[in-house]
């Protein structure tokens, strides 16, 4: 156990805290639910008045005010929570007093008790359990694998905007460099944060931008942290997948609240949390003829008889060996009486991942690995942010303000063990520099690990906001807000070892050389205005506007438009209409990778490089969308609630995979970088692809989300609630770049990743009934159908030939279809109180061992890739079984 982890461990066993994210929030009198979590509100000029909102909606929420506070009585773990619907929320608008479900754009409030119990030990993870228009895709490729981004709404982890109490998070710095669904995406990990310092979490499922600027497109994700200055909490939880015995996984939680004198608070929050490797099973083509080989096949491997090599060697197809140790500390604390407040929060997080890649057959190393080796790609990552600021009122008249800055940033270090440079094994290899197989560190040895890279990834955001209540003409209420916003962001690339890049790099994950290294930045200076009018007792209309000017791409404006019109208090409509952007990352314009499989290699050129130029690249442009939703609000009898929202999301200049190109050409594309292909990545240059980002698509995204609950109260017999979500969602490509050689930017699969790899539909059927001390929760969910265009592999007919004349054998051109066919999974977990303090629970996810469908030969990528690993719907992974101790004092 390393020291940092030692020293976290024993934090939280010292302060006794817990994750139970059920734990404070589920007791309704507790002061610590969703709905009453925010601390007695202070009086002003005399009148009791609600707790003092902040300046604007992406400031931290009222429940940062550190006031007048009666500590109440912790109740017992796991009480049926309050009805989340009536929470007062913070996102996606300025108004003090607003509920969930008098929002005039749709919003959903996720309890932390929810994410709990969902089983899961990562909030990606839960987040998917528990809301039905947030997936993850089953197993991302190479280096992304080691972290892990949501999608909204169809759309990808670079369209969903991610807040800590609304201020805006920091993405990772680990781009996804393989093609897929997330290609080029950079999302904010969500993995990063200690799950038991959430309170609850905040989801609008709408466009904007025009409040909280790039990147809120599909929606909003704001996590809403604890704020309480009292009660010790702990959890711990272990499982495994019960029916292959793998990936057991262990996770140890806490949290507390102290008071900070007597008008302050402080709330620290920590976790430890491991997983194992789960690998599914498989069986490796390439080793069947290695171990029917006759009797001397491999003398020149010091072998003198066939090769034992089990089929099952190849573990490409799973989920990544995983330990993380996160902290979090929130504090908030009067300055000058309850007019001015100083607060803010901090979160670290340290991860080391490591990742399978394919299994290379003994003949590829056989000086090194007589047995062959399965490449690993090793993540060592820091992850930090913190958030400090002032806020007040009447210091300006009647204005609220707030002051904040916000400075956040995710430092990884990606390396390979249980590899090889097979160029330094090579005869070819040549210590002379003028050579094109140069090694600097010598030839006839490899080094067996080494680092291939360094990413860092900074963002600071500086945020001054106001805001003001006031009648127009004594007549109409109307809440005005404006502001301004400054934020910095630096991407830097440091090189790998030369030995890890040189000679076409290292097994597994070639590194990165100095010529795809260096250090970039730019600055972003944004102001907005919001005015939200309540025109009659009836109707609410709120318009919204924001200036963007970034230093690499421009000018934006936006706007949104949003109304709501209550015609009684069962039945109500909503709509919105809004326009959106998303700026290319840093990440997006500058990253250049090269990756080197068993046989072949594969370049992804950074926009502004020569290499790509020659491809025919241009300089990457915003992401422009509109985006329009509207819905109903019914509640036809008391306590049955009913949501409805249809939307649409155009997107226009869409950064996407394209300028893909096969054989020589990628060869000459990818030695262009300055890199040197050797070995098995020129037997077949018909394998070797090149390929680079560009604003290449237009696409319409149209969707229904509907939300139902419903809450039965059986006196002795317990309670029952009952709830209901469905995203119903289709994107459709409306436009395809040309190249300037002709072609379509996006080939088949391509069109497939951003159109169809995303479930068709999404059911969530949800109930949790307590009687007593026992409680159960059932989860039913269906995941619809995905669709892929899947390359035909090794085993594919290579005598078959396409339109163009070409063998479809890794083929850029002939795709086969393959369809995840719907799939329902089924959750049960079972908890008992057994003391005030004790709750323990045990549950299944995914019961009956559910699995995506089994892909053919044809495209089964050396038999080991035995899913459609670009899916997002079933995971993997297969039936799950765990066991959690919840303790609160």
């Amino acid at each position: 156990m390393t020291l940092r982890r030692s020293l976290i461990a024993a934090t939280i066993l010292a302060i006794q805290f817990d994750v139970a994210a059920a734990v404070a929030q589920t007791a309704t009198t507790s002061g610590t639910s969703t709905a009453s979590h925010r601390h007695t509100a202070k009086a002003k000029k005399g009148v009791s008045a609600p707790a003092r909102p902040t300046a604007k909606a992406t400031v931290a929420p009222a429940a940062a005010a550190p006031t007048a506070r009666v500590a109440p009585v912790v109740e017992p773990v796991y009480h049926a929570p309050p009805d989340s619907g009536e929470a007062v929320i913070v996102t996606g608008t300025h108004d003090t007093h607003r509920h969930a479900r008098q929002s005039s754009s749709p919003i959903s409030v996720v309890t932390a008790a929810t994410l709990t119990r969902s089983g899961q030990m990562n909030l990606s993870d839960a987040l998917t359990k528990t809301y039905a228009s947030i997936n993850v895709v089953a197993m991302a490729a190479d280096s992304a694998a080691l972290t892990q981004s949501i999608q909204m709404r169809g759309l990808g982890p670079n369209e969903v905007l991610v807040l800590v109490d609304g201020k805006r998070r920091h993405s990772t710095a680990n781009i996804v460099a393989d093609s897929g669904p997330q290609f080029g995406s950079t999302g904010a990990d969500l993995n990063t944060l200690p799950s038991n310092m959430i309170d609850h979490i905040e989801v609008l499922e709408d466009g904007a931008a025009a409040m909280y600027g790039s990147d809120a497109i599909a929606g909003v994700v704001n996590i809403i942290t604890k704020k309480q200055d009292h009660g010790y909490n702990l959890s711990a939880t272990t499982g495994a997948n019960a029916y292959s015995g793998q990936a057991w996984q262990y996770q140890v939680n806490g949290d507390a609240g102290f008071k900070w004198g007597n008008d302050g608070f402080l709330h620290i929050s920590g976790q430890v949390y491991h997983t194992d490797f789960f690998v599914a099973p498989s069986a490796d083509h390439r080793v069947l003829p290695l171990s029917a080989a006759p009797v001397g096949a491999y003398t020149g491997a010091n072998y003198t008889g066939p090769l034992n090599v089990p089929a099952d060697s190849n573990h490409i197809m799973g989920r990544p060996e995983e330990t993380r140790e996160n902290f979090g500390m929130d504090w908030g604390k009067d300055i000058i009486g309850d007019r001015l407040q100083f607060y803010g929060n901090l979160t670290y997080a340290h991860r080391h991942g490591e990742a399978y890649e394919n299994y290379r057959i003994p003949t590829r190393a056989p000086s090194i690995y007589p047995s062959g080796f399965s490449p690993r790609e090793t993540n060592e990552e820091n992850d930090y942010a913190v958030t400090m600021g002032l806020k007040g009122d009447e210091l300006f008249g009647d204005w609220d303000w707030d002051a904040s800055s916000t400075y956040g940033a995710d430092g990884t270090k990606i390396g390979n063990k249980n590899t090889a440079n097979t160029g330094m094994l090579a005869a070819t290899c040549s210590t002379n520099p003028s050579s094109p197989y140069y090694s600097s560190e010598g030839c006839g040895y490899s080094p067996t690990s080494t680092l291939a890279e360094t990413y860092r990834l900074a963002q600071w955001t500086n945020n001054l906001d106001f805001r003001r209540h006031f009648n127009i003409g004594n007549v109409v209420p109307m809440t005005l807000a404006v502001g301004g916003e400054h934020r910095m962001e630096t991407y830097q690339i440091k090189p790998g070892n030369p030995n890890s890049y040189e000679l076409g790099g290292t097994q597994g994950y070639a590194g990165l050389g100095p010529q795809s290294s260096g250090s970039w930045s730019r600055n972003i200076f944004a102001a907005y205005i919001d005015g939200d009018f309540r025109l009659t007792k009836h109707w609410d209309l709120d318009f919204a506007g924001r200036f963007e000017h970034y230093t690499d791409v421009g000018n934006t404006q936006n706007g949104k438009i949003s109304t709501r019109y209550d015609f009684s208090r069962r039945v109500a409509i909503r709509g919105t209409i809004s326009t959106g952007f998303r700026a290319p990352t840093l990440a997006e314009q500058h990253y250049s990778a090269m990756n080197v499989g068993p046989s072949s290699a594969s370049g992804l050129l950074a926009v502004a490089s020569p290499a790509a130029q020659a491809l025919g690249a241009q300089p990457l442009k915003p992401e422009q969308s509109v985006s329009a939703s509207g819905g109903i609000v019914l509640e036809p009898v008391n306590g049955f609630h009913v949501e409805a929202d249809v939307y649409q999301i155009n997107l226009r200049n869409r950064i996407v995979g394209g300028g893909s190109v096969n054989g020589l050409a990628a060869v000459n594309a990818i030695e262009a970088m300055g890199y040197t292909l050797a070995g098995p990545a020129l037997d077949d240059p018909a394998q070797d692809s090149a390929y680079y980002l560009t604003n290449g698509a237009s696409t319409r995204t149209q969707g229904l989300d509907i939300k139902a609950d419903y809450a039965f109260h059986l006196h002795q017999y317990g309670n029952l609630d009952l709830s209901m979500a469905l995203d119903l969602n289709r994107t459709r490509l409306h436009h395809n770049g040309i190249a300037p050689n002709g072609s379509e930017i996006l080939n088949a699969q391509n069109v497939g990743y951003i159109t169809t790899a995303y479930p068709r539909s999404k059911i969530i059927l949800n109930a949790y009934y307590k009687v007593g001390k026992l409680d159960v929760n059932v989860r039913q969910t269906r995941y619809g159908q995905t669709t892929d265009m899947m390359q035909y592999a090794d085993w594919s007919n290579s005598n078959i030939m396409c339109s163009d004349g070409q063998s479809i054998q890794y083929s850029n051109t002939c795709f086969k279809e393959f369809k995840n066919t719907p799939r329902w999974l089924t959750d049960i977990e079972i908890g008992y109180q057994f003391t005030d303090h004790l709750h323990f629970a045990v549950g299944a996810n995914n019961v009956f061992n559910v699995r995506p469908r089994k892909v053919s030969q044809d495209v089964n990528s050396y038999g080991a890739q035995v899913y459609d690993q670009f899916s997002l719907q079933v995971p993997i992974t297969g039936g799950y079984y765990y066991g959690r101790l919840n303790a609160t004092f």
